[in-house]
């Protein structure tokens, strides 16, 4: 469920519909995406036109994620207690609360962020860490899930949010055919500094887009930082300096998530062997794969593909 403000922003609304709306016959539908507002008729859009709005803050006790697609109000402007308080009681009952671009702050003004990291455009950040100071703005990443609560950066990286819970819902191959049917990569790299405004006209930092181009058709093959780095023409040293600055992880750990994700995708889609997968991905060995994959989703590849599977087939008796 969408709740819509007027002026609506018509971009973030955009970005939601695609990720959880229909994707044709292709892509079996997993969403209902319904919207609502406060005051339900003619809803005003920055873009010039109105959407008519039929439903009210009542339909948000029905829905399973409230998604507030951005919040373009003047400097000072509060959200009414209406919305503040729907929203603070959607989330008591269990619905997911998520915040994209500026909807960030209708989230921090029913005070679902506080004491927590949250993000929102690196225009606002600033605006938003004064307004709410028991918000953790983090200026830099795309979006911050907590699981009940989730926000995201300005403009596109609502899809990236929404690719992200997509994934979470629904597995990583089912992400992976949402993201290609949006001719979008299921995971973009970096942090949205890299987007804001230049201080200066000084040159930008060498791009690692050709290294990780490189480094996702070789997941199968062991790569170290040496060789990374003589690949690049640079030290080993300056290579981790660009993967902390334009990505916010090491190299080594920007290869690992790769070959996760990759594990994930063939753990849902396919029967393999673990021991097989593992060669595919360039873990080794059966024993190195589950290891590293409980470390980083605390569960097991065996335990992973059941929920997953069982998933699937409960989706499809349903569809």
């Amino acid at each position: 469920m969408a709740l819509l403000q007027p002026p609506q922003s018509t971009f973030p609304l955009a970005c939601a519909t695609e990720v959880f709306g229909d994707h044709g016959p292709a892509i079996p539908a997993r969403y209902a995406v319904d919207i609502c507002t406060e005051l339900p008729g003619p809803v005003r859009t920055q873009a010039g036109y109105d959407m008519l709005v039929t439903a009210g803050l009542d339909a948000l006790e029905r829905a399973d994620t409230v998604l507030v697609p951005g919040w373009d109000q003047p400097p000072g402007t509060e959200p009414s207690p209406a919305v503040v308080d729907a929203v603070r009681r959607a989330h008591e009952r269990g619905a997911r609360i998520v915040g994209l671009c500026s909807g960030t702050f209708v989230l921090a003004a029913a005070g679902l962020l506080d004491g927590r990291r949250a993000a929102t455009h690196w225009a606002g950040a600033a605006a938003l860490a004064t307004r709410f100071p028991r918000v953790h703005v983090d200026p830099a990443v795309l979006y911050v899930d907590h699981g009940d609560v989730a926000t995201s950066a300005g403009s596109a990286a609502g899809v990236d949010l929404c690719l992200h819970l997509v994934s979470h819902d629904q597995g990583a191959a089912y992400a992976l055919r949402v993201a290609r049917q949006l001719v979008m990569p299921p995971h973009r790299e970096g942090c949205q500094l890299q987007y804001a405004e230049l201080p200066t006209s000084g040159p930008v930092a060498d791009s690692l887009a050709p290294l990780l181009d490189w480094l996702s058709g070789r997941l199968d093959q062991p790569v170290s930082v040496a060789e990374m780095a003589l690949r690049s023409q640079v030290s080993a040293r300056t290579l981790t300096r660009r993967f902390t600055e334009q990505l916010g992880i090491s190299p080594g750990r920007w290869l690992l998530d790769r070959r996760i994700d990759a594990t994930r995708a063939l753990l849902e889609e396919t029967d393999l062997p673990v021991e097989t997968i593992a060669r595919r991905v360039g873990l080794s060995s059966a024993v190195n794969l589950r290891r590293r994959f409980h470390e980083s989703l605390r569960t097991t590849p065996a335990a992973y593909r059941r929920a997953f599977r069982a998933d699937s087939s409960r989706s499809a008796s349903h569809s």
